[in-house]
């Protein structure tokens, strides 16, 4: 469908395009997973109560009074102003019910019920619905009541606990990972929700908690303890055991990660430093071996990494097939010339960033692309996040449900849209 804030329209369509997502709730998870199917084409549905609109509105930097956070994680979505806390407001958010697919929602466990929106009045509405719960700790459990942050999520799922140096208080990275984690495993299990309802004709429910997604990625750090005891430490740079993997500078001051420890690989790092012998020295001759002279090898590198400039590193690295890389800023990433070929950053265009210099487009804002690529849907960018709360209010009601001036009037009378 083609909208007026929809200046991409032309982008191929996406693989769920046909799908439509009504999007409840705020900040980063449950919106992060509905970004994710608007990605792969869908038509996403974002609905705002009219006096408190997303504070993801206000986040991240700002120029010119627009927020680029909100433009990122609002791309190719409808914005509608409809307050649910009303029983008017609730009627016309069932009627677009009838029309979707999916719902993501990403309140406090409890909060759809006491609307009278639970998963028993949507699905009787329609059988086929699948509604993706978002929320800290589960819809379940003595703990899904509490309110939950990204931040928490992390340090009580141990994956905080694991970043940093040993001995240190565990820092967080510059972003929520939790938040998006979850909206990962919410994106998944909507996907394949929707596999299903093509055999069964049935919706589900699905369940996304921010401290589950946080557990699901530390790899064998359960079975790890459960069977031996061990509690994996936070390893500063490197992985324990896991040699030669770390961060080393070169000549001219900058960092250079070098991760040669697969046996294969070990050999030809030792063959690019000159030194042939090293991958059959019994000290290093394996990855068991390696890791319990971990210190020593790590010196051995440094020492040697530290007579090329990063540039040089680099070239004799990829000649001999080392595994090897830098560290770059955003400033560095957005110059990458690999980036740059897979066409990685796109253009968001938001109207209300302000127009072109000449003709009537927006101005573009870069942002990154589609993650990951599909050969013939492959979806896209078709328009930046709206800036103004209900921005579509009016085209959808009008569009999905029929709604005339009349109708819609008196809504935004008794203050039920925006």
């Amino acid at each position: 469908m083609t909208t007026e804030a929809q200046p991409g329209a032309d982008t191929p369509p996406g693989a769920l395009d046909g799908y439509r997502v009504l999007e409840l709730g705020t900040l980063i998870a449950g919106p992060y997973c509905g970004r994710l199917l608007g990605d792969l084409g869908a038509d996403v549905i974002k609905i705002e109560a009219p006096d408190r609109p997303d504070p993801l509105r206000e986040w991240g930097q700002a120029a010119g009074g627009h927020q680029y956070f909100w433009s990122v994680h609002a791309r190719n979505k409808r914005c509608v102003s409809l307050d649910l806390r009303t029983e008017a407001g609730r009627e016309v958010f069932l009627e677009l019910v009838r029309t979707a697919d999916v719902v993501v929602e990403s309140f406090r466990p409890g909060t759809l019920e006491r609307w009278g929106l639970g998963y028993d009045v949507l699905s009787a509405i329609s059988p086929g619905l699948v509604l993706a719960r978002v929320s800290g700790y589960g819809q379940t459990g003595p703990y899904a009541a509490r309110p939950g942050y990204a931040s928490v999520a992390e340090g009580v799922s141990g994956l905080r606990y694991l970043n940093g140096f040993p001995g240190q208080a565990p820092p967080r990275i510059a972003l929520s990972l939790g938040d998006s984690l979850a909206g990962l495993f919410a994106c998944q299990g909507v996907l394949a929700a929707l596999l299903v309802r093509e055999r069964t004709g049935r919706g589900q429910i699905v369940d996304a908690a921010l401290t589950e997604s946080s557990l699901a990625i530390q790899e064998s750090t359960v079975p790890d303890y459960h069977k031996t005891g061990h509690v994996r430490q936070p390893s500063g740079t490197r992985l324990d055991r896991i040699a030669p993997s770390n961060l080393y500078r070169s000549k001219d001051g900058l960092w250079v990660i070098i991760a040669a420890n697969q046996d294969t690989v070990f050999g030809r790092l030792a063959a690019a430093m000159g030194r042939p012998e090293l991958a059959s020295d019994p000290r290093y001759a394996n990855h068991t071996a390696r890791g319990e002279h971990q210190d020593e090898l790590d010196e051995l590198i440094a020492e040697w990494a530290a007579g090329f400039t990063a540039s040089d590193l680099f070239d004799l690295l990829t000649r001999f097939g080392v595994v090897a890389g830098p560290v770059n800023t955003v400033a560095e990433v957005m110059t990458d010339p690999q980036f740059i070929a897979r066409e990685i950053f796109v253009d968001h265009r938001d109207p209300s960033v302000g127009p072109a210099d000449e003709g009537f487009d927006p101005v573009p804002v870069k942002g990154i692309g589609v993650v990951p690529k599909l050969s013939d849907t492959p979806g896209g960018v078709r328009w930046g996040g709206p800036s103004r709360p209900g921005t579509h209010t009016d085209e959808v009601l009008a569009d999905l449900l029929g709604y005339d001036r009349d109708r819609l009037a008196a809504l935004r009378a008794q203050g039920t849209i925006a």
